[in-house]
């Protein structure tokens, strides 16, 4: 293996940490705190799952298996005795033995003359091979969006897709405000998809300029999230798609659906990227180019799983050979979550100003250390404001399958002590021995209910099912500072099979670097499935702006140094350790007497019980709830500044009743969700893993939807009412001009829609109204920008 190429380490990083330094002090004549009070904005991106209910026999997923080479193709080779029978029944027993006729990610068909003039003009502009010239030629695979029927000519799309052409009907209405239209064309774009589900970026960009920016974050999901709804509810009923006996579904949910892991294992990776990769119709000027890229990184991160196999033999947590050979496809890339990114108004201004010393240089050396200081606090938010649920039975419960991207994300020795942990952990115990199962299901099925093994529930199980974040090697660290740092990591990643030099890089906490992004900032891509918007939400973002401001703040006063946390892989692992065991429900984790990271044991200060491992030599040993709690009391006193200046005691004390009544945190509202929407009182690791995963699927798709809608239309009304109230004259004409209201004003219109936008049986003409108002609320917060 080639190592990295030579960098000058020393010069470079002597001069940008003087350039940081002088950097500090130009913030500290200006008085400017990043990240501090009125200084944060937001933007989000929202990962939506999505459904198409209805029989086989009007829904596109299972027509187009039916209709397959591959299917007829394994019907042939069945038929010739080439194959055994259940290669072909446990394919149609999937297709067939689908009680709730719910098809996740399945794409809708629509009769062409159905498309409006501007739809379908965004329709032809989308099949180009690139949208920057009209006069050339289609996509490569643009007969794939065509098909005949009845002799009529169809068109069938992703519910992503669908999405952008009823926001175009939408604006192609003739009750539409002129004022309005230029605000509507400028959204398209914000209708994305380049994994499997919807991707919305949010529609205004809060800025806590306004007020406290958890609020205003939560307040603009929550509106995107029931416009959304709307289009979705519009496109049923405008498109015909609720008479041709399917109905699209959007909602959020955190996972790969438990159906769609039980597809993945029957069909090839091929085959799966062609039914649920998305073609990347909306968002990419070059939107073949991308959706090859996407096919890339799919192959890739499943080539990247069977790599993990080796690494768990080195880690010696597989010691023969009765291992479960993990699939050669994936469904990683089904997980959704809540990207939130947040942006310093004084950052951003600085890095634009050619008398700062705030060089795209200092803005990366200076970004890395926040990242790293930064990591140590993500175990705050895992299960207490998102989560994702999941059960894992035992027959499930080997290591080569619940680990997933562990092995790569952790070094050796964590993932050993992890491992062992998550065992005792676990119901998988007889007579004091942890079991795990040996291979065949039908053996280890009978082994569970002989010995009453009932394997685990995991809290938030997309942190553990995704790539989150890429560890270190010993010559290419990845948060050192260094310009091309992470480049020269993915090179050498790429040797060794982990990872492709093309793809983005992955971390739980990411740089936003001005110069790519426009503005300076970090994404938090840790957010798994909010339970509310208006309590979960609002607690999650203000945390996060708190714990940046604090990150931020301690290295420009410089408490905290490069050196203070070194860039190896074991002091990587060691922070993040706590993170992967708080996803897990793991109550312990081990950090060396002799630990190398000095700020880790700043925090380890705090820590009011710990002690010495008898298992584990020149060890501590660290209860997680224990280590929370000193985060706690850490951003109390070394951010009691930050703190007092953001007003978030009364946050800190919502953490601390979060980490220490389950019933509270996220994890613990959606568990109990579940278990009541299954019907069964049981303990939750005492129900079928099937059953449990199915009710939480269910719940999503219903309850919490509903819930979350909800809260959408109260934000929705009290933004028309505001602009109703101040006389905004786009508000009066959009009420005056649409003959169809039944109500003349806001909170009329609001009262008498309600019911029907929550029960999904909304008039067409009521939600091109609703759309409309909240167009013009986006239009009026993006104006006060």
């Amino acid at each position: 293996m080639t190592s990295c190429p030579p960098v000058l380490v020393s010069h470079t990083a002597e001069s940008l940490r003087l350039g940081s330094i002088q950097f500090s002090q130009e913030l500290k004549a200006l008085g400017i705190t990043p990240f501090g009070s009125g200084d944060s904005s937001a933007g989000m991106e929202y990962e939506l799952q999505v459904a198409v209910e209805g029989k086989a026999a009007d829904v596109d997923l299972p027509i187009s298996i039916y209709q397959s080479n591959f299917f007829r193709n394994i019907e042939k080779r069945v038929g010739r005795g080439d194959l055994p029978p259940s290669s072909i029944e446990d394919i149609r027993q999937f297709l067939d033995e689908n009680r709730a006729n719910v098809w996740e990610n399945s794409w809708v068909r629509i009769k062409k003359e159905r498309l409006g003039p501007l739809a379908s003009r965004v329709f032809s502009t989308d099949l180009l091979a690139d949208k920057r010239y009209p006069k050339g030629p289609q996509r490569g695979d643009s007969q794939r969006f065509h098909f005949q029927q009845n002799d009529r000519s169809h068109i069938r799309i992703p519910i992503s897709y669908l999405l952008k052409l009823a926001f175009a009907e939408i604006l192609d209405q003739n009750s539409l405000p002129e004022s309005l239209e230029s605000c509507g064309h400028s959204l398209f774009s914000y209708f994305q998809s380049d994994n499997t589900s919807p991707e919305i970026l949010s529609f205004t960009i809060p800025s806590a300029q306004a007020g406290a920016i958890g609020p205003l974050a939560a307040r603009e999901t929550a509106r995107t999230f029931l416009l959304t709804q709307l289009l979705g509810q519009f496109a049923n009923s405008h498109y015909g798609l609720k008479e041709s006996g399917q109905r699209a579904i959007i909602y959020n949910a955190p996972h790969a659906p438990y159906r769609q892991k039980r597809l993945n294992d029957l069909v090839p990776d091929g085959y799966y990227r062609h039914l649920f990769m998305s073609p990347c119709l909306s968002g990419w000027e070059r939107g073949e180019e991308k959706h090859k890229y996407m096919a890339l990184c799919h192959r890739t991160l499943s080539r990247s799983q069977l790599n993990t196999i080796s690494k768990l033999k080195d880690a010696g947590i597989i010691t023969n050979n009765l291992i479960v050979l993990p699939n050669t496809s994936n469904t990683c890339l089904a997980n959704n979550g809540t990207h939130v990114s947040l942006g310093s108004s004084a950052l951003t201004r600085l890095a634009t100003d050619p008398g700062s010393s705030f060089t795209p240089g200092v803005e990366k050396y200076m970004g890395d250390l926040v990242i790293k200081i930064v990591e140590h606090f993500l175990p705050l938010f895992a299960g207490t404001y998102t989560a994702a649920p999941y059960r894992v039975d035992f027959a499930d419960f080997h290591p080569e399958s619940v680990l997933g991207f562990l092995p790569h994300e952790l070094d050796y020795t964590h993932l050993r002590m992890l491992w062992r942990r998550w065992k005792k952990k676990a119901d998988i115990q007889f007579c004091g021995r942890s079991f795990t199962p040996f291979g065949p299901r039908k053996l280890d099925n009978m082994l569970s209910k002989v010995l009453g093994l009932s394997g685990d529930l995991i809290p938030d199980f997309r942190l553990i099912d995704y790539f989150i974040t890429l560890l270190s090697t010993e010559s290419c660290p990845a948060l050192d500072g260094m310009p091309g740092n992470q480049e020269r990591l993915k090179a050498e990643l790429a040797e060794i099979g982990i990872f492709d030099s093309r793809m983005s890089i992955y971390l739980p906490y990411r740089m936003r670097a001005q110069s790519q992004m426009g503005y300076s900032g970090f994404e938090g891509r840790i957010y798994s499935l909010f339970p509310s918007f208006l309590e979960d939400m609002v607690q999650a973002v203000e945390l996060q702006n708190l714990v940046t401001a604090v990150a931020y703040s301690m290295v420009l006063d410089g408490k905290v140094v490069h050196q203070d946390i070194p860039d190896l892989p074991p002091v990587e692992s060691e922070r993040r350790q706590m993170f992967f065991a708080t996803a897990i429900g793991v109550p312990t984790v081990y950090i060396r007497t002799n630990s190398s990271n000095m700020f880790l044991k700043k925090i380890l200060k705090h820590v009011k019980q710990q002690r010495h491992s008898k298992r584990y030599r020149n060890y501590l040993r660290i209860k997680v709830s224990d280590y929370q709690q000193a985060l706690i009391s850490f951003l109390k006193i070394e951010g009691a500044e930050l703190t007092d200046q953001l007003q978030a005691t009364p946050l800190l004390d919502n953490l601390h009743e979060r980490l220490t009544d389950p019933g509270y945190s996220a994890s613990g509202k959606l568990v109990c969700n579940s278990i009541a929407t299954s019907g069964d009182r049981r303990k939750p690791t005492k129900i079928p893993a099937d059953i449990f995963n199915a009710a939480s699927e269910e719940y999503y798709r219903n309850d919490l939807k509903e819930a979350q809608c909800s809260e959408g239309l109260a934000v929705l009304e009290e933004d028309c009412l505001r602009l109703e109230q101040s006389g905004n004259p786009i508000i009066a004409e959009i009420m005056c001009t649409n003959t169809q209201a039944r109500a003349r004003s806001v909170t009329g219109f609001f009262d008498q829609i309600r019911d029907d936008v929550l029960e999904e049986t909304a008039a067409p003409e009521d939600l091109v109204l609703l759309l409309h108002l909240g167009l013009a609320v986006v239009h009026d917060l993006n104006n006060q920008r």
